[in-house]
This record gives C-alpha cells, sequence and structure tokens, in this order.
C-alpha cells in the first residue's frame, strides 16, 4: 500500500510538472499594437463602435443594477452615487467604491477592526472584478486606458486595451475581437492571474436592461459554456429591486456617515 501511495505521488507531481511545463507552450506573447496618429485614431473608432453596440449611452444612465456572479457573489450597485452592497458566504457589506471604505457584517453581526477591514477589502476586490466582467465594454476610455489596433491574420481589426492603471490587477490587457457593427464577438487575456497567456471567451446571450444598455451573461470557451453573470436585473429606482422598506435606510448609510 506504501509503494502504491508512492508511486501515485511521484505521478501526481510529474503530471504537474508536465502541466507547468506546457503553460509557456499554451501561452500567446503579447500583441504588439500598430503605432501611428492614424492607427491610433483608428484604434478609437472601433472602441466608440463598440460602446454604440452595446448602448454605453443607456449604460451609464442606469441607475441600479443586481446581479450574481457566477453563483458567487451578490451585488447591487447604486450607479448614480457609486455605492455597492456585495454579498457572500455569509457576509453582506456596503461599499463606498471611491473612496474604498464600507461597513460589514457576518451573519448579521456588525464586523469591527481588523475583521472589518479584511471584509470590505475582500468586497472591494469582488466588486471591482465582477463588475468588469458584467461590462468591460464600456470601461474602454477610463483613466489609464491605452487603445491600439492589432491586426490579424485575415488582416481584420482587432482592438486592443491595455489597463494601465485602475481595478485589482493594473497592466492587464484584452484584445476584442468585435462584429462588423462593433459588438462584441470574444477578447483574448494577457492577465496576472492567469498563468497561461493569450486565452479567450466569447461573449455571449445579450439582455437588454430597462434603459436600453446590454449584457451578455454567458462567456464561452470551446465547447465550454458559463453563465457568468446571473439574475442580472436593472431599475430606475432601488424600491423596484429591493421590497424591504428598511433596505433604503441600510442603503443610505454612507450618506449619514458623512
Amino acid at each position: 500500500m506504501k509503494r502504491i501511495l508512492r508511486l501515485s505521488g511521484i505521478v501526481l507531481v510529474v503530471l504537474m510538472l508536465g502541466l507547468v511545463a506546457c503553460i509557456p507552450l499554451a501561452s500567446n506573447p503579447r500583441p504588439i499594437p500598430e503605432s501611428g496618429k492614424e492607427m491610433a485614431a483608428q484604434a478609437d473608432t472601433l472602441a466608440r463602435m463598440m460602446e454604440r453596440a452595446v448602448n454605453k449611452k443607456a449604460w451609464d444612465e442606469t441607475a441600479f443594477v443586481r446581479w450574481n456572479f457566477f453563483g458567487q457573489h451578490e451585488h447591487l450597485w447604486d450607479k448614480r452615487a457609486h455605492r455597492a452592497r456585495v454579498r457572500w458566504g455569509g457576509y453582506e457589506v456596503y461599499l463606498n467604491p471611491t473612496d474604498k471604505s464600507g461597513r460589514a457584517w457576518k451573519k448579521g453581526q456588525e464586523l469591527e477592526g481588523k475583521a472589518r477591514e479584511k471584509a470590505v477589502t475582500k468586497a472591494l476586490d469582488y466588486f471591482f472584478n465582477d463588475s468588469f466582467w458584467l461590462n468591460a465594454p464600456c470601461k474602454a476610455f477610463d483613466e489609464g486606458v491605452e487603445r491600439g489596433v492589432v491586426f490579424g491574420e485575415d488582416g481584420s481589426a482587432g482592438l486592443l486595451l491595455e489597463y494601465g492603471s485602475g481595478g485589482i490587477t493594473p497592466g492587464d490587457a484584452y484584445l476584442w475581437t468585435l462584429r462588423p457593427d462593433g459588438l462584441p464577438l470574444r477578447w483574448n487575456m494577457w492577465v496576472e492571474v492567469l498563468p497561461v497567456k493569450g486565452l479567450g471567451n466569447s461573449w455571449e446571450l445579450w439582455d437588454t436592461l430597462y434603459s436600453g444598455a446590454l449584457i451578455a451573461r454567458v462567456r464561452a470557451a470551446g465547447p465550454f459554456r458559463f453563465t457568468m453573470i446571473r439574475d442580472l436585473d436593472a431599475a430606475a429606482s432601488l424600491a423596484e429591486l429591493e421590497e424591504a422598506e428598511d433596505a433604503m435606510a441600510e442603503w443610505r448609510f454612507m450618506e449619514e456617515k458623512e
């Protein structure tokens, strides 16, 4: 039995080393965008096309949006006041993402001190990551983003967005493939958290919010399809999403603090 366990351990280590060794082979080099003012202008044109296709104007006017990210984190976002609520695993955190402050509860008990700070930090990580995946096409002109054009082997122009600042992992890059009308088809990612560089997935199953903004709920890679954005809903007022009267008072805790 010991010999079998030892052999199994050796096989597992060999397999893990083999997977690690294959990572560079599976990765693709980060693309270098075309240089020059004309190419920079074309990149901006592609980015504007993408914004129009997903109706960024309507997204900016959307008041409240609620969604579940991958069945793990529940979000409620007041986009006008830029306040957020994040729930996961017994935690409930109310955030002001602008100054990264917040209050936190675990199983109904409010947290203080380091426990509160830890919960707020985790909630901020979830919020920044999950809201990016919710509607990344509307973040092409965020501060610190560099836009570029990358031509494929077929001569088609892709939109490369390089995030020099902001979010959780500044330095990440995404290469968008767009339809002729600008609607995103897929992206390939060069991000810190993924060991394989250049992985891609499509953006599918677009829903239209009450405001007219478009949100893709499904990501697909090869035969695998993931409903990443679940329980999606949006409204012009919080009362349309939250029935409990005390939710309104709880939501305003930041304003009361200020």
